[in-house]
């Protein structure tokens, strides 16, 4: 059965709750000071079934105190009746009610011309006039205009009817989204625990689901929930709901925070935005302090105008009835998406100023008084209700990983950040990728052209290496990488190279060289290597010095120099402590003191002594500790006390 949540806008005292409670039944006024004062001060609730349609009717505080109240509840609202008391017509808080709808782009509604039989056919018509001039232009210009009396009765049966058609016209919501349910009410029930309540704005939520609650890390249990005060396995996008969960005390949670889907939000301080200012508000000015309304969350925060600074260095504002680029610093971290739409009202006294859509929830934190953020913003910016959501999430994909460059773009942020679905997200990637914009790198994407760089400044470097190092094997790996992508991300450089050996371009173990580098020994080095080569092998576990080694052989210091450093890479000598052997003698030593466990006969244990080492290897306490101690660490041996037992 289809689901739509309507809410109710409009002055106080003009019959909100009572046209909710006259339609469904339920008074939704639930609170004692409620009911004492006769005005509705938090969110009230109720539902009713009319023509295979279920309404989840969200009845919101008038009183301009309890508008933060109203903004908690028409975030998730399919449809908005705007209530205008025919005996009074258009009020305050009907014009800031309605601007506020207009701003999250409420996608339908009509009006209810509540408390007709207090009021004569002209004066209904009078105010049928006011009406169609408050919405002129707006998305309710032409809606029906429906006279009621809750009390009489008069006009329930259009109004049922209205509600009806215009429903057919409200668009569903997005249940291939991640979950996400920004919490309104929280309370507990007795046998049950921790339960809250919202409008499920995307997604599913089933039983058994783990979720987190955000902002924060607390990560929750689904016990139980109820759509329209039934059980059910399941909620999805467009339902309101009641989550019972384990995991987390009342006292844990608090309306401003989500239900969440885990890894698929961000939490950001920090958003690049559109923002629209309201005609009759004063010019929104760079930095002016506001009060920041997404979901049930209010936030203080401040505005700063996105673009280059005039030639006068004047500050920048934006003037009443226009749009810009923002980007919104806020004091407390919000739970935020591409795509979601918000309400700014100034700080003091408080009054709806603005609103807009969120274009980047986690923008880097560059300058942004420059023509190129200017540009940046404007590739970003899309309308969630006209523009298609894939065309949009890839635009934002290459101006996302334009801003990464060789750090990558994660992604798991591609739900939140360009506003992907999750069953969506591999296909973004693979058109990506076939479009030549992007490459992946294990949890990463980066964009082609910086990749392409890399590869290129990777060539360049290891060519520029075997010029001024014509002996050496290649760069380091490490070093390659802290000279080339230092601030890069791992993955993406391991991808280039992983790319260029496949290509036959280069050669990578623990050195990275050009595919066609050979080493290029000159006659004399090709001598000395031999002979320093052969002196090595010739002296087994009694090397000759290595400073000396030169005046051994016979040939100039700086070639002996050069030729250990390569037998050492070639890794035909290896160091052990100050000292260099010759790979075969300790391939043998190993093998000679392997086999002492197998003289030693079975069952017995093998040991041996520093004294009996020497006496056996013919060596003296200057090459008998480095030599036990590498015995050690190659697991051949195992010191216990002053000897050594053979494993």
């Amino acid at each position: 059965m289809k689901s739509i949540v309507v809410g109710t806008a409009g002055h106080i005292d003009h019959g909100k709750s009572a046209l909710v409670q006259a339609l469904t039944g339920t008074d939704p006024d639930r609170l004692a000071e409620e009911k004492a004062r006769g005005i509705t001060i938090d969110l009230g609730f109720a539902h009713q079934t009319i023509d295979d349609v279920n309404f989840a009717f969200v009845d919101v505080p008038g009183h301009e105190r309890f508008v933060k109240n109203m903004l908690a509840g028409v975030g998730g609202i399919d449809l908005v009746v705007l209530v205008v008391a025919a005996d009074e017509s258009v009020m305050p808080q009907t014009r800031e009610h309605f601007d506020i709808c207009r701003l999250l782009r409420v996608p339908a509604g009509f009006v209810a011309l509540t408390k007709s039989d207090l009021a004569d056919a002209d004066t209904i018509e009078l105010a049928r006039l006011e009406v169609r001039e408050l919405v002129a232009g707006s998305f309710l210009e032409g809606a029906p205009i429906v006279p009621v009396s809750a009390r009489t009765g008069d006009g329930l049966g259009a109004f049922r009817e209205t509600l009806a058609q215009v429903s057919r016209s409200a668009r569903g919501r997005a249940i291939a989204s991640a979950a996400r349910l920004p919490i309104d009410r929280v309370f507990s029930m007795k046998g049950f625990g921790t339960v809250v309540t919202g409008t499920l704005v995307s997604g599913r939520i089933t039983v058994d689901d783990e979720l987190v609650v955000a902002p924060g890390e607390r990560r929750v249990k689904v016990r139980g929930i109820q759509v329209h005060g039934r059980r059910q396995p399941e909620a999805v996008a467009g339902q309101r709901s009641a989550i019972n969960l384990g995991g987390v005390e009342v006292d844990d949670i608090a309306r401003g925070q989500a239900l969440v889907a885990p890894g698929a939000l961000v939490e950001s301080r920090l958003a690049d935005a559109t923002v629209e200012v309201l005609p009759t508000a004063r010019p929104l000015k760079h930095g002016a302090r506001v009060r920041f309304h997404q979901g049930t969350a209010e936030i203080i925060g401040r505005v700063a105008v996105i673009g280059p600074v005039g030639a006068d260095r004047a500050v920048p504002a934006i003037a009443a009835g226009t749009r810009a680029f923002v980007r919104l610093r806020l004091e407390a971290p919000a739970v935020l998406a591409r795509g979601d739409r918000y309400i700014l009202r100034a700080y003091s006294p408080p009054a709806t100023i603005a609103g807009g859509v969120i274009l980047d929830p986690q923008p880097p934190r560059t300058g942004i008084r420059s023509a190129a953020a200017l540009e940046r913003v404007r590739q970003l910016a899309f309308d969630p209700a006209v523009d298609d959501r894939d065309a949009a999430a890839l635009r934002a994909a290459q101006v996302m990983l334009e801003d990464a460059g060789l750090g990558g773009f994660p992604v798991s942020s591609m739900v939140s950040r360009i506003g992907a679905e999750p069953g969506r997200v591999q296909a973004h990637v693979d058109a990506l990728a076939a479009a030549g914009q992007a490459v992946r790198a294990g949890d990463v994407l980066v964009a082609a052209k910086p990749f392409t760089a890399l590869k290129d400044a990777i060539r360049s470097a290891l060519a520029e290496h075997h010029r001024a190092q014509p002996l050496s094997e290649g760069m380091p790996r490490e070093e390659l990488r802290d000279q080339l992508a230092r601030r890069g991300h791992p993955a993406v450089f391991e991808a280039a190279l992983g790319e260029l050996a496949a290509a036959g371009a280069i050669s990578v173990r623990d050195r990275v060289a050009l595919a066609t580098h050979r080493l290029s020994l000159s006659p004399e080095e090709e001598r000395a290597r031999d002979a320093i080569e052969r002196a090595y092998r010739d002296a087994g576990l009694k090397p000759p010095d290595a400073a000396s080694i030169a005046s051994t052989v016979g040939v100039d210091a700086a070639v002996a120099d050069r030729m250990l450093k390569l037998l050492q890479r070639q890794k035909v000598l290896a160091r052990i402590d100050t000292l260099l052997f010759h790979d075969q003698a300790l391939k043998q030593l190993k093998a000679e003191v392997a086999a002492l466990k197998t003289s030693a006969g079975a069952g017995a244990a093998a040991r041996i002594d520093v004294a009996t080492f020497k006496e056996r290897f013919g060596v003296t306490r200057k090459f008998a500790i480095p030599l036990l101690e590498y015995l050690d660490r190659e697991r051949v041996t195992r010191r216990m006390g002053e000897t050594r037992v053979v494993l």
